[in-house]
């Protein structure tokens, strides 16, 4: 997001981006700032926005152009409840009449377990659980995925060690110190 333009400005230079058609990209823009209540926002500098906002601005800008696959990363990460339930129920529909394939990763199982037709369960970057949650829980006899996601990856809290760019980012703070 460029701070210093509007929230309309933002989705519009994003939908110019991908070469969409004038009438559609306006009718997208309005579809999907009313869709996420940012319509009466849009005139207003994006760097004046809170958090949610922002994040409901990504999602309308990554939505602008249909994609035929949309990859999400936590999608829903610090929106509420009613902006995550919009969301959905509008990908959702995006399948449905587009054919969109959507991947996305969540921590929040039981939107996986809502949404998702297939799900990958994921433990230190290899594939443990793969299936629909329903087989999913048959496979690990439980009732809910979340219970299927402890039985496939573990219980416990796990210690997580340092990636190779968090100690790159130690040592220059280190530098940086000792260098004043």
């Amino acid at each position: 997001m460029d701070d210093e333009l509007t929230a309309y400005e933002n989705i519009e230079l994003h939908g110019i981006l991908y070469r969409m058609e004038k009438n559609l990209r306006r009718s997208r823009m309005e579809q999907l700032l009313k869709l996420l209540e940012l319509w009466d926002r849009k005139d207003n500098l994006v760097k004046t926005f809170s958090g949610g906002m922002r994040r409901r601005l990504e999602i309308a800008r990554g939505l602008m152009h249909h994609p035929k696959i949309l990859f999400l990363d936590e999608p829903t990460s610090g929106l509420d409840a009613q902006t995550r339930n919009l969301m959905w129920d509008y990908l959702i529909d995006l399948n449905n009449q587009e054919g969109i394939t959507i991947f996305f990763t969540t921590h929040y199982l039981e939107e996986a377990e809502k949404v998702a037709r297939n799900i990958a369960i994921i433990d230190h970057g290899k594939i443990v659980g793969q299936g629909t949650s329903t087989s999913l829980k048959e496979q690990t006899k439980t009732k809910t995925l979340e219970e299927a996601y402890l039985i496939l990856t573990g219980k416990s809290i796990r210690a997580e060690e340092a990636t190779p760019i968090d100690n790159l980012r130690r040592h220059s703070r280190i530098w940086q110190r000792n260098k004043k």
